[in-house]
């Protein structure tokens, strides 16, 4: 059982965290503008299939290592909806304000926010109840190496800084070997703050976006 007290373990949430970490709220989902939408993933729905399809593409399989069956993500997805520690995301952008109204709007991305104290970083770096994490898995193709994700980050941070007052930053962590996705974090504002081990099998790069200078955290 994890600490939502569903019968699907979340494997990074804490569940050794302090009190005011616990009682925290879930994360404040961000709002965009045109061209994209952002959605709660539905366990109920297609969106599992979907996932389980997205995360079978070679460079997802890679990177997230999730390649899992569409059963195995529906019961994460309702102990994530459970709980406070995430929120699993659908991303879509219409591709018309592009110019390629051929494409539609289609599905393009996952997304998890999630309390960053309540995740396995919480314990690396002076936390606090507030702070969101995220994680993106850009599944299609026609926005890969474009830089339209690069320069959506920089609109999601501005969306959840708005969404939220309690945020005082916002946190990535991917592997330390992901060029790529460092790279835009950078461009986003993102600060590199240390290299860490969190377990033996994962090494992160942890970045920090803080609201104000001041709220730029220790490790």
């Amino acid at each position: 059982m994890n600490p939502a007290g569903t019968p699907t373990a979340l494997p990074r949430e804490r569940t050794d965290a302090p009190t005011e970490v616990a009682a925290a709220p879930a994360p404040v989902l961000p709002v965009f503008a045109a061209p994209f939408t952002l959605r709660i993933a539905d366990p109920d729905g297609t969106d599992p299939e979907l996932m389980a399809e997205w995360m079978a593409r070679p460079h997802l399989l890679e990177s997230w290592e999730q390649n899992w069956d569409a059963e195995r993500r529906r019961a994460n997805f309702r102990a994530q909806l459970a709980g406070t520690y995430s929120r699993p995301c659908i991303l879509s952008l219409d591709f018309a304000v592009l110019g390629q109204p051929e494409l539609g709007v289609r599905d393009i991305a996952y997304l998890e926010f999630y309390r960053a104290a309540k995740d396995e970083i919480g314990g690396f770096y002076d936390s606090d109840p507030g702070d969101i994490g995220f994680h993106i898995a850009t599944a299609d193709p026609a926005v890969i190496g474009k830089g339209i994700m690069s320069a959506w980050i920089s609109t999601m941070t501005t969306a959840v800084f708005a969404a939220d007052a309690a945020c005082r930053r916002i946190m990535g962590d991917p592997d330390h070997r992901n060029v790529a996705i460092a790279r835009s974090l950078a461009k986003a504002g993102f600060q590199r703050i240390a290299e860490i081990d969190v377990r033996p099998d994962r090494r992160i790069s942890l970045h920090a976006l803080p609201r104000t200078p001041a709220d730029l955290p220790v490790v």
